[in-house]
């Protein structure tokens, strides 16, 4: 080989990779999963999005992460900046208006709105056995396909909604609400190992899923559990049955999920594909759960219709039913 062509040779192996940062989807609202995707780093990346940690794993030749867009992201763009030695690049999500309604929900016994004194313990050994299973360090998926719906039922309740009850504010809903008759099958919406099961005072008899590469699903308000802490579930596993235990106003499943530490609105795991790494390129358009509620101040408007072609979608439309509040 010749002079000229061993330097060239040498400034191509000296030079960084070249690092692609893709997002899928492209635009989300926030509160979404979004999937991270690098190519050209042959090695483990490091690299954020809206400020935090991103948790890698190795898919075929990528590198990807799933990731959480806090609840308080403003409307515009935020990007996603990865490093691999001493490459850098980076990738832009969409923030698009989340749209989320105000609902005011009644019937709800006194003491779950305002808790009595005697229970405040209780509430608390419950927030901190959540934390512990939610405190897991971040593992490889344990799913190749997308999530489903643990029930196929209306929607009565979406994430984000400001929740009123008996008149009072008390929060914004940090999961989804569906309906159902008490012993109703309830199944895992994707691989993952029992993290959690636990008769909560807020959330009833409960289930936390953790399906690896930082993102857990929890579902409240169970009649019966039919899994063990420890256990390995496959997706579309009963793993309880649909009831009213807990803060519940009747019967239905309240359905959460975080990723990387922060609640998501669980449809927006819906739509990623993992096998593909792909999802919609825009935020899907969910339409309201039932009729506009009562406004409460500072409550956006509600969200628009499903784009086509929504994975899974259930029914939609019909009147307000059963509601819980958000998760411990």
């Amino acid at each position: 080989m010749t002079a000229p062509a061993l330097l060239a040779l040498a400034v191509v192996l000296a030079a960084p990779p070249r690092l692609h940062v893709t997002t899928a989807p492209a635009a989300a609202r926030p509160g979404d999963a979004v999937l991270v995707r690098v190519s050209g780093a042959a090695a483990e990346p490091r690299g954020e999005l809206a400020g935090r940690p991103l948790a890698f794993f190795r898919a075929g030749r990528e590198w990807r992460a799933f990731a959480a867009l806090p609840t308080e992201t403003p409307v515009g763009q935020v990007r996603a900046t990865v490093e691999a030695g001493r490459a850098r690049a980076e990738g832009v999500v969409a923030i698009v208006e989340p749209g989320w309604p105000a609902r005011a929900i009644g019937g709800v016994p006194a003491k779950f709105v305002n808790p009595p004194p005697d229970v405040t313990a209780r509430i608390a050994a419950d927030r901190a056995a959540f934390d512990e299973a939610y405190a897991r360090p971040p593992e490889p998926p344990r799913f190749r396909r997308a999530f489903a719906w643990p029930r196929r039922a209306r929607v009565t309740g979406r994430f984000g909604d400001q929740r009123v009850f008996n008149g009072v504010k008390q929060s914004v809903h940090y999961g989804t609400d569906v309906r159902g008759p008490v012993g109703a099958p309830i199944r895992a919406a994707n691989d993952g190992r029992v993290v959690l099961v636990r008769e909560a005072y807020l959330s009833g008899r409960t289930v936390v899923l953790s399906h690896g590469a930082g993102v857990f699903t929890a579902y409240f308000h169970l009649s019966r559990i039919d899994v063990r802490a420890g256990q390995t579930v496959r997706r579309g596993a009963q793993i309880g049955r649909l009831g009213a235990t807990g803060r519940a106003s009747g019967p239905h499943l309240h359905w959460s999920a975080r990723v990387g530490g922060l609640f998501v609105d669980p449809e927006s795991l819906l739509a990623i594909d993992p096998a593909r790494g792909k999802a919609p390129p825009r935020a899907p358009r969910l339409p309201p759960a039932a009729p506009p509620a009562p406004t409460v101040a500072g409550a956006g408007q509600p969200a628009p219709a499903p784009a086509a072609g929504a994975l899974e979608a259930p029914p939609q439309g019909g009147d307000a039913g059963p509601a819980s509040l958000s998760a411990p």
